[in-house]
């Protein structure tokens, strides 16, 4: 059975690391019958959160009025998140950020989703995206039923573009085709 999955990419830059290595998740995804969105968060209008929780007393609805409330729906709609963000300073960029932190709108709405998480780093190391993980597993933690299905490491890329030689635009279009 065909699902639906929303790519949320973090990426600054078009045609950056991160970004390349959705547009490689988006293609297996569509080969594999999926429905399939990717939203380039840069693109977007999302203010922080202002731990008002005016959503609390206002059924999900959040004070701050901008391109979250659009972005929210089509998380919720969502049966596959897949969550994109080049590292910065060990952890995920501000864009990824302040969407999860304007996610507790919703959040307990929330059920059974299944994750994927893409990161790319300019060093090389292994434990350069420990930190930037735990920040997507973070999230996933705190909603009701929320699977991990797979990660894709883009270590040792640095200049835009730099990732298409990487075996990991292969492994992103390999885990995406096993969507189902």
């Amino acid at each position: 059975m065909p699902k639906n999955v929303l790519i949320l990419s973090g990426s600054p830059r078009k045609g950056g690391n991160s970004d390349l290595l959705c547009d490689q998740f988006v293609r297996g995804a569509q080969e594999a019958g999926n429905t399939v969105e990717k939203i380039c968060l840069a693109d977007k209008q999302i203010g922080f959160c202002r731990a008002c929780y005016y959503c609390k007393n206002h059924a999900g609805e959040c004070s701050v009025k901008d391109d979250m409330k659009e972005v929210l729906a089509k998380m919720l709609a969502a049966d596959v998140l897949v969550m994109a963000s080049p590292v910065y300073f060990y952890a995920i960029d501000a864009q990824m950020k302040a969407m999860i932190d304007r996610s507790v709108a919703r959040w307990l709405e929330f059920k059974n989703k299944e994750f994927y998480y893409i990161m790319t780093a300019a060093e090389d190391s292994d434990d350069v995206m420990d930190c930037t993980l735990e920040c997507f597993r973070g999230f996933a933690k705190c909603l009701s039923g929320s699977v991990e299905k797979g990660v894709i490491y883009g270590k040792g890329v640095y200049d835009k573009g730099e990732i298409k030689d990487h075996p990991a635009m292969q492994q992103a279009y390999e885990m995406s085709l096993g969507i189902k």
